[in-house]
């Protein structure tokens, strides 16, 4: 696979986990601004509605994710 160092696996868990959510939380975020007429209750009200929605995918998916970031990474030798 990669021969990203394992050491920088907490990066790589966090560029896709911030790439989940943000790709999931834009999603929902873009449908009330649509036909906003108000914008700051739009984006409260999305925020709000996005991290209901995020905050067990998160939890779910958390796993998944150290699990890969571990795929994608190697052991470092000790040369």
């Amino acid at each position: 696979m990669f021969a990203i160092p394992r050491r920088y696996s907490h990066f790589v868990f966090g560029v896709i986990q911030s790439g989940l959510t943000s790709l999931i939380a834009a999603g929902i975020a873009s449908f009330p601004a649509m036909a906003a007429d108000n914008f700051l209750w739009n984006w409260l009200a999305s925020w709000l509605v996005s991290w209901a929605v995020m905050s067990p995918i998160v939890l779910l998916a958390a796993p998944t994710i150290r699990s890969l970031s571990v795929v994608l990474t190697r052991e470092e030798s000790l040369d």
